[in-house]
């Protein structure tokens, strides 16, 4: 490929190769997506809805795995894919699949934690707007 090629020449050429990594960086974020969405709704909505002993310390552990750097969590799907890890002998080691598996793990938090705290935030919004209206009716009352 010639040094002087711009990017906006490549994406307006429709270079195959660009296209071919877009598609598969969207084919992975996409899927890690989806696999958070299929681990975390159901988890989060559990914890939402559900009292019950020790629920603080899951919320608590929650909010700090959403803070899990991506560095940490690369490494540690490095570390458990390559070959002397617990998963090594699945051969996935710098493959999409891996990709996939550690986006899941940084995005499922977040997909957990919206169940949790969305309930809790839309009663302090309604409280709080039911007292401003009460406000307005006592103004103009």
């Amino acid at each position: 490929m010639p040094e002087d090629v711009s990017a906006l020449h490549l994406v307006l050429t429709g270079d195959p190769a660009l296209f071919a990594i877009v598609r598969l960086s969207l084919t992975v974020s996409l899927s890690a997506l989806l696999f958070a969405a299929l681990i975390g709704v159901p988890f989060g909505a559990l914890i939402a809805l559900t009292g019950f002993r020790g629920r603080e310390v899951v919320i608590v552990v929650l909010n700090a795995l959403m803070g899990l750097p991506p560095v940490v969590v690369g490494l540690a799907v490095f570390l458990s894919l390559s070959r002397s890890g617990s998963l090594g002998p699945w051969g996935l080691l710098f493959t999409p699949q891996a990709m996939v598996i550690a986006q899941t793990i940084l995005v499922a938090p977040d997909r957990q934690y919206y169940f949790v705290a969305g309930p809790q935030r839309r009663h302090i919004w309604l409280q709080s707007g039911r007292q401003g209206f009460g406000l307005l009716q006592r103004l103009h009352g």
